[in-house]
């Protein structure tokens, strides 16, 4: 039985001091670390490497915590905890009012924090669970796939395709028209204890291609993102 993948945490904060203290702590339970120091940081890390919840500053150079929070709620889902040296009512209720899921007024306690990053990350798992139950049987055209049976079908045949092969497959479907970057890729399939390179995913994609080719057509096609990662796009739908 293979263990889940670890869970990726973006920290944004411009104090070093603080910023370390969070890495250190992070890491010790076992979560991938990702740091930024700005708010024009925060944005590019949060888009390159799609983490699993991202622990925010408020009070950031270049671009405010508030005005990160609100573009990358304009883009994804990711759960986001603010930090902030202010504790006023108005500062909430901004910070929620732009997308953050919740509010650490510092100085905070370490075993608060951490609890309500683990509650954060349950409660975003248990989302993304329902999200998946209720796509187990996706039908696309002449194209099948059963997760819970890990089958697929194109035309009525069955397509045999290796475990890892399936999970990308799967991946890429559950969102498509978003690219997947290489890293995101392996942290979801191979998990964070593999230590090979990220040119296993180039492979399994072009075994995947090799598999479709046979079909006079498909519903979708993988698209390469050059120096990003791949992007399942619906032929029946605009990519994202």
């Amino acid at each position: 039985m293979t263990s889940s993948p670890a869970k990726h945490v973006l920290i944004v904060e411009d104090e070093d001091s603080i910023r370390q203290t969070l890495r250190y702590n992070l890491s010790q339970e076992g979560f991938v670390i990702t740091e930024a120091s700005t708010g024009t940081e925060a944005l590019s890390a949060a888009r390159r490497q799609r983490p699993d919840l991202i622990l925010l500053d408020l009070m950031l150079p270049e671009l405010s915590g508030l005005e990160v929070c609100r573009i990358l709620r304009q883009e994804m889902t990711v759960p986001i905890i603010m930090l902030t040296a202010k504790g006023s009512e108005l500062d909430k209720v901004v910070g929620l009012h732009v997308g953050a899921d919740d509010y650490v007024t510092k100085p905070f306690s370490l075993n608060e924090l951490l609890a309500r990053v683990a509650a954060m990350l349950r409660r975003a798992e248990m989302t993304v669970k329902e999200r998946v139950a209720g796509r187990e049987i996706e039908e696309l055209d002449n194209f099948r796939i059963d997760r819970g049976a890990r089958t697929v079908h194109v035309d009525g045949d069955e397509l045999h395709l290796a475990p890892k092969e399936f999970d990308l497959l799967s991946l890429l479907l559950l969102n498509a028209g978003k690219v997947q970057s290489r890293q995101v890729i392996i942290q979801r399939i191979w998990g964070s204890k593999f230590y090979g390179d990220h040119k296993t995913v180039d492979v399994h994609v072009r075994w995947l291609r090799e598999k479709f080719e046979r079909f006079d057509r498909l519903p979708f096609r993988i698209t390469t993102v050059f120096g990003v990662g791949y992007r399942i796009d619906r032929l029946d739908q605009p990519a994202a």
